[in-house]
């Protein structure tokens, strides 16, 4: 894969809804849904050599060069959804440069564990905020975090 290449179109189509919101005053075009949730898989992909797997893989999206198993969130809110433990998470927060900022790297069962004693809310997902993840990852030894590409 061209890395280089991914990067500028990330970044041209930041630029590109940042041109669109100048032109169309009080408008939105940020990109969500399935669309941020695959720019943020092949980001991290990228950054972190993971194989990805098929699209809507049930559990996690990636494999890691260890074969642990890697479920990815990205978001460009406060906070992530989660609908099952992972073995290994990755949650990044997308900027608008199209850069990302990794918000939580370790085991899934640390995050897993704020669910425990809760009600499934109705949609399936629990969720939890970005500082709540930016905390537990602070706790997360190095030995347990996938490893970024220098």
């Amino acid at each position: 894969m061209n890395h280089e290449k991914f990067k500028k179109l990330i970044e041209q189509l930041y630029s590109t809804v940042s041109e669109l919101e100048e032109m169309f005053p009080g408008r939105h075009f940020t990109p969500d849904g399935h669309m941020v949730g695959s720019i943020g898989e092949c980001l991290v992909a990228d950054s972190y050599t993971l194989e990805l797997m098929t699209a809507s893989n049930k559990g996690y999206d990636a494999i890691c060069p260890k074969g642990r198993q890697v479920e990815t969130k990205a978001t460009q809110s406060n906070s992530a959804a989660f609908r099952s433990e992972p073995e290994q998470a990755i949650v990044i927060k997308i900027l608008p440069n199209g850069a990302f900022e990794e918000i939580y790297n370790g085991p899934g069962r640390y995050v897993w564990k704020e669910f425990e004693g809760k009600k499934l809310p109705s949609n399936g997902q629990y969720q939890i905020s970005l500082n709540k993840l930016k905390i537990l990852n602070g706790a997360v030894p190095d030995s347990e975090r996938v490893p970024r590409n220098a």
